[in-house]
């Protein structure tokens, strides 16, 4: 019987993983690896084996995974130190004999032309080149890098961005990425397979500031910032300087078209349609009320 294991399990796509294989097969085949097993409350509570080590340390990967095992590895988000970390990770897989190894990685795969890519690209060759039985998970944008600014765009009484007004993106909920991941490692027949996953709808960043004018019975405009000045917005909304860039080239393949596929594997693999835009916003407001 396969393990099924979740590494970055304490992260916010690592837990809502955890939640839906919960859903499909016994705890007991479930297993996390983790940094701090302090931070793994939740597994604990459901009999998950708590695996811990860490991407920067081969010696702790070496006791992560076992034959047979299915992996999931999230990708790191320690830019500049998360090629290591996914090399790390793939040889120990690669040692420990394990039967899967599916990786998130991000939409358009090696087309996808802007920073944030290119770690991708090259982990996704890695992966190919050792030879293991592999999943790619080519996550579009989630919904949430933008419902977690609805505060801010409240505050300020707009949405803020680099992109233009009409620049479209097929953005998804974070907990559909995660089904998706559980469906691919309980599944049959997903080894060697290669998905683009995103959400069933594009939408334009004026599309997003009328659903929240509708929804908060509010005029809440966009307005668009040149790439300098919307760092400098992002700056003091507390963004750590490294993604700042991270966050303008994003905005630039918006323009681009680069994060607007629909091509419906996301819905496919989880037998739903995708959470749309009015509910991602609906729940964050529900969120943003509750506190």
């Amino acid at each position: 019987m396969p393990v099924y294991v979740v590494t970055a399990a304490t992260g916010q796509l690592g837990q809502l993983v955890v939640r839906h294989l919960l859903h499909r097969v016994d705890a007991d085949q479930i297993a996390v690896v983790v940094r701090n097993a302090s931070r793994a409350t939740h597994p604990a509570e459901h009999g998950i084996e708590v695996r811990v080590a860490d991407y920067d340390d081969p010696a702790s990967l070496a006791g992560a995974f076992g034959a047979g095992d299915r992996v999931l590895l999230i990708s790191g988000n320690q830019f500049g130190a998360r090629l290591t970390q996914h090399a790390n990770v793939i040889a120990a897989a690669k040692s420990s004999g394990i039967a899967q190894l599916a990786y998130t990685s991000i939409l358009g795969g090696p087309s996808a032309n802007f920073p944030v890519a290119d770690d991708h690209h090259v982990t996704e060759q890695a992966l190919l080149e050792s030879g293991l039985p592999f999943t790619l998970l080519r996550n579009g944008w989630y919904t949430e890098n933008y419902t977690s600014q609805l505060t801010a765009a409240l505050h300020h009484g707009a949405v803020v961005g680099a992109a233009a007004p009409a620049s479209r993106l097929a953005t998804a909920a974070r907990a559909d990425y995660a089904e998706a991941a559980a469906v691919v490692l309980v599944g049959a027949g997903h080894e060697n397979n290669v998905y683009e996953l995103s959400g069933d709808t594009a939408w334009s960043l004026e599309e997003y500031a009328a659903e929240i004018s509708r929804q908060t019975a509010s005029t809440v405009p966009y307005r668009q910032l040149p790439p300098a000045d919307y760092e400098d917005f992002l700056a003091g909304l507390g963004l750590p300087t490294p993604m700042l860039s991270v966050f303008t080239a994003t905005e630039a393949a918006i323009d681009r078209g680069e994060l607007a596929d629909t091509g419906g594997d996301l819905r496919r693999l989880i037998g739903r349609p995708t959470t749309t835009l009015a509910e991602s916003i609906a729940a964050e407001l529900a969120e943003l009320t509750s506190r």
